[in-house]
């Protein structure tokens, strides 16, 4: 009896397995890549260039590494082929980093906040109200003498910063509604892992947890947080507003991807191929920050249509935060040098 009752859970088990294993099959088919994918052959390419991003192709930002690809691939006629793994498919910006540095990485577009960890002048990005507008953005791009300077300053680490993309305006994203600093100091905020973001809420003198980004979901749905420092976009895109219904416009800082390349594997490319890939890519850079304006506009309406209240940040907190961040400029001015720190907030005033 007991062998005839074995003989039968054993083919009960036996005949799910087709079952179980369709599924997985199904699953493992889900790609959400699937829309990306090139409409060419690259095996033929001379050379790759991978090119990595945390964050989804959806996000204007980091879409642009696909509209690079394909435009260098039409350009090089087939001669490059600009590998681009969004998604984190090749690990944190942190590993990502290393291996670029090494080479095993030829690019990475690289979130600001993670890419003053190459060079501190590179961090002048994320201060408060220095490149805080779109206009701003656009006019310290423009302006050769300052984006030399900045771009420079990667290479000790034999990396070239070649251009910037982006993601939109900082705020934040809350579960309880913040109408004023007072409000602010009853949230706790999650905020990236840099140094500079740290800084600047100490001074502000607001609670902060610093978590890696795939922590937050979880952290936001159970209470560990109730608050988020980013952007409408991103915080739209990835469902952020499903649980944090109100957003505070405090525009103090543009998310930005630098767009950093292993300097020993762009020399080895012959003059022609150099050439092409840096004009396509400073090229769809600067399409891409102007449909990212487009994208935040589009993004707050949806947000709004689902309920999600924005909040405006009155003109006295601003200036508090700013009277408030007076020891960072201080503090950062000495790492990334206080003549070129004063010399992009006089060109950038309006």
């Amino acid at each position: 009896m007991r062998k005839r009752t074995a003989a039968i859970l054993m083919s009960l088990i036996l005949a799910s397995v087709p079952l179980m294993s369709g599924n997985a099959l199904a699953e493992a088919k889900a790609d959400p890549l699937a829309a990306w994918k090139p409409s060419f052959d690259p095996s033929g390419a001379k050379y790759t260039y991978i090119l990595s991003n945390v964050s989804h192709p959806a996000i204007e930002g980091t879409g642009v590494g696909y509209r690079i690809r394909d435009k260098v691939w039409e350009r090089s006629n087939g001669q490059i082929y600009v590998d681009f793994r969004p998604l984190s498919q090749l690990g944190g910006e942190k590993d990502v980093l290393s291996k670029l540095k090494m080479g095993a990485v030829q690019g990475i577009l690289c979130s600001s906040v993670a890419a003053a960890n190459v060079a501190d002048k590179l961090g002048i990005v994320n201060l408060p109200y220095v490149v805080d507008t779109f206009e701003k953005l656009d006019k310290f791009r423009a302006d050769a003498e300052l984006f030399r300077e900045f771009s420079e300053s990667a290479l000790p680490a034999g990396l070239k910063v070649i251009d910037i993309t982006g993601y939109g305006t900082y705020g934040w994203a809350t579960t309880v509604p913040v109408r004023s600093l007072a409000d602010a100091a009853q949230v706790n905020f999650r905020i990236a892992e840099a140094p500079v973001n740290t800084d600047i809420y100490k001074n502000w003198g607001l609670k902060f947890t610093v978590m890696p980004w795939p922590d937050v979901p979880q952290a936001l749905q159970t209470g560990v947080i109730n608050g988020l420092d980013h952007t409408p976009t991103v915080c739209n895109i990835t469902k952020k507003f499903d649980v944090a219904k109100y957003f505070t416009e405090v525009n103090y800082a543009q998310g930005l991807f630098i767009h950093l390349m292993n300097k020993r594997w762009f020399d080895k490319l012959p003059a022609d191929l150099q050439k092409t890939l840096i004009a396509v890519i400073e090229e769809e850079s600067a399409n891409s920050r102007a449909l990212t304006k487009a994208q935040q506009e589009a993004q707050i309406a949806d947000a709004k249509a689902k309920g999600v209240e924005f909040i405006p940040l009155s003109d006295s907190d601003r200036n508090t935060l700013i009277k408030l961040t007076q020891p960072v400029y201080a503090t950062w001015g000495e790492k990334i040098g206080k003549e070129y720190l004063e010399k992009v907030r006089t060109t950038l005033a309006p």
